[in-house]
């Protein structure tokens, strides 16, 4: 039996740059930053000043009150996003058969209120906890709760490898429909960690920027980056078998084809190029294409110290003298970094680079480092044919996975 191709036919993203698709990549191809002073809470006493958050946006437009209310932030945007991408997508779910529709969507649990329910257990007593506190505090709601909306009974799960969730849980998602438990499969990530404790536990490791320029203080690559930014939001993509999609007469935006991982064995903080420059190497492999086939790199560029060169020398380990000629870009730079969300979000511009022949550009990029010495789009959006493209997400410790889209023509 052939293995099955694995196809997407919907998208749907909240992140700071916009509450769809559409603003979302009209804002990235501008360059435009959606990172600003922390309004989130009052950071008067912390070192660390801006974040990326997503504004303007109300779950009960598109939930009931009594769901938004029972769920945190995280479900709300992992939920409007799935809508998103399921009217982008066409599917009927009456004319589906359910168990043959599942969900993989990472997301961690939300710091802030784990921390908020320790407290009321320690002051008032724990008849005064929240009754729904494990099913809110665990990372499989997002995936629970978008199963449940649109009755999707197949396989359900919520891959955790911290910053390269979003993207395992794409490829995990593929792997379903290929090993044949799904269809369609909803898969990505949602992410709203973004809290005091998770930005104090960040910045004490030193991975967040302390730059109180707002307008500059994510610069994936250059010279003078000092750590992300922090960032929150939700990508989701729907996936099918390339049969069930054509049997239904689904518009294909893209292929999926390839999806692989590794991990560092190496450090608990450090990256580690070899292992980075394998799950590159093999997803490229298991799509079939050859290093000089690659057109584009979404990278992970998260602007930090350790991350940006270590991810320039795994490029180089990957593809050879061809890294030199691939145009790379950080979307973090204006997004910041949503943790589990943000290998989503970044697949969601591999797929809409494709269609549009547009490369966003890496913002903020003005003093070249020489540990740094690739095309990283500087500032200004380029037009150029991408056919192939390269997204790499490496999460905290060592646990990396790469995708590869490709133009699908039949």
């Amino acid at each position: 039996m052939q293995t099955p191709r694995v196809v997407v036919t919907g998208m749907g993203t909240i992140n700071p740059l916009g509450h769809s698709v559409a603003e979302f990549w009209k804002g990235a191809v501008a360059g435009k930053s959606a990172i600003a002073p922390i309004e989130r809470f009052d950071a008067s006493k912390f070192y660390v000043k801006v974040d990326a958050e997503v504004k303007g946006f109300d779950a009960y437009d598109y939930m009931d009150p009594k769901t938004a209310d029972r769920n945190p932030r995280a479900v709300h945007f992992g939920v409007a996003a799935a809508q998103e991408a399921m009217t982008h997508a066409g599917i009927d779910m009456n004319r589906e058969v359910r168990e043959r529709v599942g969900v993989a969507v990472a997301c961690l649990a939300e710091s802030d209120y784990i921390v908020k329910q320790s407290d009321i257990m320690v002051r008032r007593g724990p008849r005064r906890v929240d009754p729904l506190f494990i099913a809110r505090s665990g990372p499989s709601a997002p995936a629970m709760q978008i199963a449940m909306l649109f009755g999707a009974k197949g396989p359900n799960s919520s891959p955790n490898s911290l910053c390269a969730s979003g993207a395992d849980a794409i490829g995990t998602a593929a792997n379903f429909i290929k090993l044949g438990h799904a269809d369609v499969m909803l898969a990505g990530g949602s992410d709203s960690t973004l809290s005091p404790v998770g930005i104090a536990g960040l910045d004490i490791l030193g991975a967040l920027t302390r730059e109180t320029d707002h307008t500059k203080a994510c610069r994936p690559f250059d010279a003078n980056r000092s750590g992300f930014v922090f960032g929150e939001g939700a990508g989701i993509l729907v996936l099918e078998s390339l049969d069930h999609a054509k049997a239904r007469g689904a518009n294909i935006l893209a292929e999926l084809a390839g999806a692989a991982w590794s991990f560092d064995a190496y450090d608990q903080t450090a990256p580690f190029p070899e292992a980075e420059a394998y799950a590159m190497k093999d997803a490229l492999a298991r799509a079939g294409f050859t290093a000089a086939d690659v057109d584009y790199v979404n990278a992970h560029g998260t602007s930090t110290r350790l991350n940006d060169p270590t991810e320039t020398k795994a490029l180089k380990l990957a593809l050879g003298e061809h890294a030199y000629k691939v145009p790379v870009s950080s979307t973090k730079s204006m997004i910041g970094h949503a943790i589990t969300a943000a290998g989503a979000t970044e697949s969601i511009i591999c797929i809409m680079t494709i269609l549009n022949g547009v490369i966003h550009p890496t913002i903020n990029y003005e003093t070249p480092d020489p540990e740094c010495d690739l095309d990283y789009v500087p500032n200004v959006a380029r037009e150029a044919k991408v056919d192939v493209c390269l997204t790499d997400s490496f999460g905290l410790g060592g646990e990396n996975s790469c995708l590869v889209f490709k133009r699908f023509n039949g």
